[in-house]
């Protein structure tokens, strides 16, 4: 049986936008709301380089990552050929209104994830 955990309102997701739910272990989910109020669930993490999806442009049942503009399926996690790989997706239940997430996912799905280090954060010198 799924446990189902309250996470916000359909209202409180900008339409064509997004917001990050934080977990305890793991990168953040992107919980997204389409134009015509479907909401899709995945991890805040683009395969290609790991841009923060939450932050990219929503248009039909997808998002484009606002780093290198890769298309990423809402409803899979999938990357738009010619383009390769998926991000986890979550499952989401929108009841009256309310937005759950699959409490026994966001507890242990996907918490390997990484986002990759660059610039300044990769230097090991003292300068």
């Amino acid at each position: 049986m799924t446990s189902w955990k309250f996470i916000c309102l359909v209202e409180d997701i900008p339409v064509l936008g997004a917001r990050r739910v934080a977990r305890p272990q793991g990168l953040e989910v992107a919980v997204f709301r389409t134009e015509s109020n479907d909401v899709f669930a995945l991890l805040d993490r683009c395969p290609h380089k790991g841009g923060p999806l939450s932050q990219g442009i929503v248009f039909g049942s997808s998002v484009a990552c606002p780093l290198h503009n890769w298309t990423i399926g809402l409803c899979n996690g999938q990357a738009q050929a010619p383009d390769e790989g998926c991000t986890p997706r979550f499952q989401v239940k929108v009841e009256n209104g309310e937005v759950y997430l699959d409490a026994h996912e966001l507890a242990h799905h996907a918490l390997l994830e990484t986002r990759p280090l660059a610039g300044p954060a990769l230097r090991t010198t003292v300068l």
